[in-house]
């Protein structure tokens, strides 16, 4: 299951933001900056390996808000390409589409970006769609839906210079893009350590 509980805790229990919008969280998350819990400002002795790889696993997951069983079966595939498996692992997860609407600037957040998904807002090759887990491919073009594009919610976004990743074209005042590539290494999450995940499914 997508993990739906507080987000602030479990940030601190895995040593990372695990959110992208600023404001109280990440205020909370700086004041206590320790493991949640009566002994989160103890000092434990090192971690072991097998609890190192899970914790990186469990950032992707987290950050991205996957399940456990899509997390597995999109490192099946990365693990059947010829590329470096942990990075073709976190980028299948950046081609899904409401990553691509948080990484657009068309979401303000990555569960934004997947509710607005799932309530039909977005189109993706000139059909609306409502499953955020769709993988993008090169040349696929996505938009808010016509009858939304008048929306307050997308007010401030139209106004935005928010600055895309490399591997897509954004125009944000028309409230569309294109995907023009696939994401590679520069373009992952770097506080996430690809290798660890590699080795924690690989046993």
């Amino acid at each position: 299951m997508r993990y739906t509980g507080p987000v602030t805790r479990l940030s601190r229990r895995l040593g990372v933001v695990l959110f992208t919008n600023p404001g109280s969280k990440l205020k909370a998350f700086t004041k206590k900056n320790y493991k949640p819990g009566q002994h989160g400002q103890k000092r434990f002795s090192q971690i072991s390996e097998f609890s190192r790889q899970l914790l990186e696993k469990q950032k992707a997951r987290f950050m991205y808000g996957i399940s456990e069983k899509q997390s597995r079966k999109y490192y099946e595939m990365a693990a059947k390409t010829n590329e470096v498996t942990g990075v073709k692992y976190l980028g299948l997860i950046e081609q899904r589409l409401d990553n691509v609407m948080y990484r657009a600037g068309l979401a303000q957040t990555r569960p934004q970006g997947r509710q607005m998904i799932s309530h039909g807002l977005i189109c993706l090759n000139g059909k609306r769609v409502n499953t955020p887990s769709i993988l993008v491919k090169v040349g696929d073009k996505f938009e808010v839906s016509a009858k939304k594009k008048t929306s307050k919610l997308f007010e401030e976004t139209q106004k935005s210079k928010n600055k895309p990743p490399k591997w897509m074209k954004i125009n944000l005042s028309s409230l569309q893009g294109e995907i023009t590539a696939v994401p590679g290494k520069d373009d992952i999450e770097n506080i996430i350590e690809h290798q660890l995940i590699t080795e924690f499914y690989s046993k």
